[in-house]
């Protein structure tokens, strides 16, 4: 046989998977005597018995087991081809749901949403923020957002930006009252604001210089699980803040704030964007991978 028909080797693997034609004719939408003629025809161009059937009962020959094995994996790349061809020529469209922590949502996130909605108007995007890691798929989200250290090996992740650094700062008006810190340990004596998450943990701050490591927890006058009331505070003189360079960084151009153990702090990649490992995306995940790098390459 010089040319198999694709149809006729999918009515194959459909009766093969149910060992029944009556079910696998109700798949293929067909009759169960037109799908008895096609396995007839195929068997007959091919010269090799691929069932054994009764009026009972529906068995593999050997011939016809091994021809699935190959079969059935070409046929999910070719079920997977046309889905990711049919899904690049239509719009986007449909539902978006990302789990991301706060910082990443207000640094990373926010600056595409606007353009990519723009580009995508038939998507509708839901981020939901909450800081512990969570399962997305058993969440109902298509994708999440977190650092490098948090993620599992099974996930396929994109980078949403450049590299980020964490900075201590405080008011000048501070460090003249109560004197900058040296080594991040003097920072056990100064007022810190601290971070609680909702969760209760209160990360430790963690400081790394010429292959040097110092971890610590400092006290100080107020913890909150709001970025924005310890940064008012911290604007405000009521202590040291450690926070990302995005968020501190305007303050610190503008002077209301004043870096300190800058040379303890190092660079470390920023968020990824992350979803489950599989080969055909939803469009509106697709859309959003795709502007993602479209927006790191410019």
């Amino acid at each position: 046989m010089s040319r198999l028909e694709l149809d006729a080797l999918d009515s194959f693997a459909a009766i093969a998977r149910h060992r029944n034609f009556r079910r696998a004719a109700i798949e293929r939408g067909v009759s169960a005597s037109t799908l008895s003629q096609t396995l007839r025809d195929l068997e007959a161009g091919m010269g090799v018995r691929l069932l054994n059937r009764t009026t009972r009962s529906v068995a593999l020959t050997d011939a016809g087991a091994a021809l699935l094995t190959r079969l059935q994996p070409a046929l999910a790349e070719i079920v997977e081809a046309v889905s990711e061809a049919r899904s690049a020529q239509a719009q986007p469209q449909g539902s978006l749901r990302i789990n991301a922590p706060e910082p990443a949502i207000e640094l990373v996130l926010a600056p595409l949403v606007a353009d990519f909605l723009a580009a995508h108007p038939a998507v509708r995007l839901e981020v939901v923020s909450e800081t512990g890691l969570v399962d997305i798929v058993a969440g109902g989200f298509d994708a999440g957002v977190r650092w490098g250290e948090s993620l599992a090996q099974d996930v396929v992740a994109v980078s949403l930006g450049p590299p980020q650094r964490f900075v201590v700062a405080a008011t000048p008006a501070l460090m003249e009252r109560v004197g900058a810190p040296i080594h991040p340990r003097d920072l056990l004596e100064r007022p810190c604001l601290r971070v609680r998450f909702p969760s209760g943990a209160e990360p430790a701050w963690e400081f790394e210089r010429g292959g040097e490591a110092v971890r610590l927890s400092p006290s100080g006058p107020l913890i909150s699980s709001s970025s924005h009331l310890l940064l008012r505070a911290c604007l405000d003189g009521a202590g040291f803040l450690l926070g990302f360079d995005g968020a501190i960084g305007p303050h610190l151009a503008s002077g209301r704030l004043v870096e300190v153990l800058a040379d303890w702090s190092e660079p470390f990649p920023g968020p990824f964007l992350y979803y489950p490992s599989r080969r055909t995306l939803p469009s509106p995940l697709r859309a959003f991978v795709d502007f993602v790098q479209a927006r790191r390459r410019s």
